[in-house]
Parts: C-alpha cells; structure tokens; sequence
C-alpha cells in the first residue's frame, strides 16, 4: 500500500510504500541516501540472522536515484516499509520522518543504524532486549568491553574519543564513548516525551542525532550504552555523507549549539 504524507507539525513531505502490515513490537529505521551495493549487503546479513523477525525494517530514503530501493529487491531482502522524503533536509528530516511513521504504527521502541554497512546489524536483539528493560536511550559503542573497532581511520578515532563524546558527555551529565555512532536505540515514551519535541524543522543534518544523545539524561530518564562492532572497509574510500572541511566544521557548530542548548524545546 502507498501512502502520501504532506508536510505537517515539524514532519516532511514523505511517501510511504509498506510491503507489509506492522509485524512486531519494535523498528529498525535505516536512513540512506544512495548506498547502493553497501545496504543491499546489509540487509542479506540483517535477513541471514533474522533480523527482520524480530523488527519491522523501515528505510528511510532521502531521495536516491541509484535504483538501490527497488520495490522487488527491498521485498527479498525482508524490509517491512520504504519511507522516501520528499521536502528539504538530511538525515534529520530522515529520522524525523521515520520517527513519525513508527508512533503513529505503535511501536514501543525505535531501533537506528546507517545504512552503509558499517554496523553489526547482527547486535539488533540486544537493543530490542534493553528496551524491553525499560532503558529509553541505548547507545552503541565499539569503545567499551565487548565492543570492536575495525579499521576505524585515525581522525575519526581521535575526532569522536577525545572531542565529540567529550562534549557530548559533558551535555548529558553522563559518560558515553561513541557519541557519533548512529546504531542506537529510542523507547516511545523518550521520543514522546513534551520536553523532547524530535519533530522540529532545527533538526536538517545531524543535530538530531547529537540532540538526542543528551536529552534523556537531562530528564532523567534511563540510559545505557551496549557493545557493537563498526568495521570500516580497508582497500576502499571510507562510506561517509560528511565532506572533509565544511562537514566537520558544521558538526563542532552543532555541538556547542547543544551544549549550550539551543535545541531544547
């Protein structure tokens, strides 16, 4: 069934084509934005250890014109619903999108994760088992025990232990490692809360992201980090949206906008 949304309260312009109905209790949103052969790879594994089981798999598509979304290949390889932004905005409009359409189906909790194939997309149940803990913020991290980095490139390693989860941290009163990890998990009631509000037009590129990662601990409510693995190809150029100057002066931006909260409702 296709469905199109108008742009609403904070919420874009999307389509929504769902191959099925809603199937379990929780989502793994996967924004993308051209990632060919890297998602297709992800989601064969995320169907070898029936992922797709356990959640409903949503892509979030920001408009890609590579034919990686075909409706017959997302159908095999297991995705519940194909979510295409149609409006203005990154990956927040993305998420914001995503957010949007998994309330309004009902489900308790919201499971993220890039689609580029970097992620253990294997570690999903463990995210769904904390939620089901009760915990209302669980972050990845390949930082703490249990947890693998693989091939991760020296100035990203440096960029996220000694600057992003840093400032992060100190935003959110509470120690995490891997701040800039989108493989991360959200209950209903956080992404509901009234003094949350995801559905902003603020959030375009990655403000989301690093907004969402301290706002929990500001309310008091209960967070955690659990071990994953990122493995970052060797012999190819890194996956990555983010351009090497522009990009990364923009994410400092964000981050003292939230530290200084200048995304709080």
């Amino acid at each position: 069934m296709s469905e199109l949304v108008k742009r609403k309260n904070g919420v874009p312009k999307f389509s929504a084509e769902e191959y099925e109905k809603r199937q379990n209790d929780y989502c793994l949103l996967i924004p993308i934005l051209n990632e060919g052969e890297r998602i297709h790879k992800e989601l064969l594994r995320a169907k070898k250890a029936r992922i797709n089981q356990q959640v409903d798999i949503i892509i979030c598509d920001g408009g890609s014109v590579d034919e990686s979304t075909a409706k017959q290949v997302m159908k095999k390889l297991g995705v519940n619903t194909l979510l295409v932004k149609d409006d203005f905005g990154k990956q927040g409009a993305q998420l914001r999108i995503g957010f949007f359409f998994a309330l309004k189906r009902g489900y308790k909790g919201v499971i993220t994760i890039d689609g580029n194939n970097k992620d253990s997309i294997e570690d999903v149940p463990h995210f769904v088992k904390k939620l089901k803990e009760g915990y209302d913020f669980v972050q990845g991290s390949r930082y703490i025990k249990g947890g693998c980095a693989i091939n991760t490139p020296i100035f990203r390693h440096f960029s996220v232990k000694f600057i992003h989860a840093p400032v992060i941290s100190f935003t959110a009163k509470k120690r995490y490692t891997d701040t800039t990890n989108a493989f991360r998990a959200y209950s209903r009631k956080y992404l509901k809360h009234p003094k949350v509000q995801p559905w902003r037009d603020v959030f375009q590129t990655y403000e989301l992201l690093a907004y969402l990662s301290v706002r929990a601990d500001q309310l008091g409510m209960k967070t955690t980090e659990i071990p994953v693995t990122r493995a970052y190809p060797k012999s190819e150029k890194t996956p990555t949206k983010i351009s090497p100057y522009k990009g990364k002066l923009e994410l400092m931006k964000i981050l003292l906008c939230n530290l200084l909260g200048k995304y709080n409702p």
